[in-house]
């Protein structure tokens, strides 16, 4: 199985065990605002344009709004039974290609969302598919960065991220040098790189 669909199951577990009303890793989103937000990404395709166009923002909150009465139970089952069949994330390829780093990302965010976290055991199936997610997307999510970005695993070819003379290594598990792409800051990574540089990255818009 792919990554989308064993991080989707895994998902939907984590979330059935909370609290709806659980902080993530989602600035202003409770876990409740956060599963709207999936399942106006693959139910509701006509509001979903907003996730990624300032302009259009209105017409998603509203969709997600659309899920707040929706039984928690119900809502969670409606995600772990993945998108209607008119969907194309239905098509298996489609779903690899675009939902595994969805998945995975989002299941940290609630995971991490309140303190007490700890980072998954490494898992060699899951962390592969992780790196390459992290091969065809490292330049998107990196593209703003002011410097040089070299992504290190424990083990096999790093990541030039971004080319540059000035470049940080940031060092760690695949899982964690994903969420350091999306923009997350409660991960487990060793930066590496002259002070102004780490800092001018860091303050760097990160993802897509």
């Amino acid at each position: 199985m792919s990554l989308a669909v064993t991080e989707r199951a895994a998902l939907a577990d984590t979330l059935a065990a909370v609290d709806p009303q659980r902080h993530t890793l989602c600035e202003g989103w409770t876990a409740r605002d956060l599963l709207a937000h999936l399942l106006v990404r693959e139910r509701q395709p006509w509001a979903s344009p907003g996730i990624v166009v300032d302009a259009l923002a209105p017409l998603t909150r509203k969709a997600m709004a659309t899920w707040a009465d929706v039984p928690w139970a119900e809502a969670v089952a409606l995600f772990r039974d993945g998108p209607p069949l008119w969907s194309p994330y239905r098509v298996p390829g489609v779903d690899a290609l675009v939902n595994g780093a969805e998945h995975y990302v989002h299941h940290e965010d609630v995971r991490r969302g309140e303190p007490g976290w700890e980072p998954r055991p490494p898992d060699a199936t899951r962390d592969a598919e992780l790196w390459a997610i992290l091969e065809r997307t490292a330049r998107m999510l990196y593209r703003r960065s002011p410097v040089g970005v070299v992504l290190r695993r424990p083990e096999g070819t790093p990541i030039v991220a971004r080319p540059g003379e000035r470049a940080v290594t940031i060092s760690g598990e695949p899982g964690e040098l994903l969420l350091h792409g999306f923009g997350r800051g409660a991960i487990r990574v060793e930066v590496e790189g002259a002070d102004a540089d780490v800092a001018a990255l860091a303050a760097a818009p990160r993802g897509f």
